[in-house]
């Protein structure tokens, strides 16, 4: 696999998102994936906010809120995040929120990037930093995707050792987001696009929405969530 990131000036609201990215990527292979910073997606679809509006926001945004001495933990689109996803980096005087409708903003950058690159298959990945828990500093993950399948059944395949595997699945999207994230870096390089080349995964010309969602009750995190979120 191969992952190349691409230095752009700064992208304006509003602006076109597909003639944007191609005008720095300049060609794609077929079976290849696009990774775009969700903040280019915000600018994009113009979900900007006056500062003042922080506090209230965070909690219209959020299905779940509790607020700590940091920040408010939430939980946002079935994903536990900082703010609701809510920014102020690398904006200027305006906060940034992430579009109610990710997965369509992942469709509609495909569609169109699929006809000016003319290829058949290609993924697209918006991605945002997120905190693990118990872990020090940010990694990337996948608030959306489209054009491939972003989790992979492992259940029923063998381990080395022949036993067969009962509960593993692999996380594709939010695993190349992480790896395209550590090259596109968080401050100022100015690298919001990163295109990955030859990725282990399977193309699809539709996309899973709710692929990604875990049955509550039976994710790791639950005791904690229902504790201190009463979910």
């Amino acid at each position: 696999m191969q992952i190349e990131v691409f230095k752009t000036r700064i992208f304006k609201e509003r602006e076109d998102l597909a003639d944007f990215v191609s005008s720095y990527i300049k060609s794609v292979p077929n079976k290849s994936i696009i990774v775009v910073s969700s903040k280019l997606v915000a600018l994009w679809r113009g979900t900007l906010a006056p500062l003042k509006e922080k506090e209230k926001l965070i909690k219209q945004e959020s299905t779940h809120y509790l607020k700590t001495a940091l920040c408010y933990f939430t939980i946002k689109d079935n994903m536990v995040m900082t703010n609701a996803g809510i920014d102020e980096s690398n904006v200027k005087g305006k906060l940034l929120l992430l579009p109610k409708d990710l997965y369509k903003c992942a469709d509609d950058l495909r569609k169109e990037l699929k006809k000016k690159y003319k290829v058949k298959n290609l993924g697209i990945i918006i991605s945002d930093s997120m905190i693990l828990p118990l872990r020090s500093g940010v990694i990337n993950a996948a608030v959306a995707y489209s054009g491939f399948k972003g989790v992979q059944n492992n259940i029923g395949k063998e381990d080395i050792y022949g036993r067969k595997l009962k509960t593993t699945l692999v996380n594709a999207a939010d695993s190349l987001a992480t790896a395209a994230g550590f090259l596109m870096g968080e401050a100022a390089q100015k690298t919001p696009l990163a295109l990955i080349k030859n990725a282990s995964v399977i193309f699809t010309e539709k996309s899973a929405k709710g692929e990604m969602k875990y049955p509550l009750k039976q994710d790791l995190y639950y005791p904690f969530l229902k504790k201190f979120f009463k979910v």
